[in-house]
């Protein structure tokens, strides 16, 4: 061996390594090759205020960032309440909430880490299920039901028409 052939490989040996390491380590954390070419692909969330089951998921995403800010969301909670709920179900919301000693909204004491809407389909208002994720995984399903006018008359685990 040539000293040349000894310097070609000792420069070699750090680079596969180094590849070799940063494939493992991109492995392991979940990075695959299909992620890192999704990484930069934009997202996009479309809605219309005319559509209810946008609204709904407009309201649950800014209550949760409300409530989710202790220090500035107790506000913006409130005129969010105000905003999207009927007066008639505002008053009952609290007195659920009193009985419970949770937030009526999200049926917990605490904040979901996730959320999601989804069109449950009715005829003459609008019905969506949501699912709340919780840390570990665990989720809560609820049931909004919204008037044709746009306002929030009832959330429950089932629908205003089961009950």
């Amino acid at each position: 061996m040539t000293s040349s052939t000894t310097a070609r490989r000792s420069t070699r040996r750090p680079v596969r390594r180094t590849a070799l390491t940063a494939s493992l380590l991109a492995v392991a954390l979940g990075l695959g090759a299909t992620a890192q070419a999704s990484a930069g692909a934009p997202r996009s969330v479309s809605g219309k205020p005319s559509d209810s089951v946008t609204r709904i998921a407009d309201f649950y995403g800014a209550y949760i960032d409300a409530q989710s800010d202790p220090d500035h969301g107790g506000n913006l909670a409130r005129e969010l309440r105000t905003y999207y709920l009927t007066a008639s179900f505002a008053r009952q919301l609290k007195a659920w909430e009193a009985d419970n000693h949770a937030d009526g909204v999200l049926r917990a004491q605490n904040v979901p880490l996730k959320w999601k809407v989804t069109d449950n389909g009715t005829a003459d208002h609008t019905e969506a299920g949501i699912t709340l994720t919780w840390g570990g995984g665990r989720t809560t399903k609820l049931v909004v039901d919204m008037t044709r006018g746009h306002r929030i008359f009832h959330i429950g685990t089932k629908g205003a028409e089961s009950r």
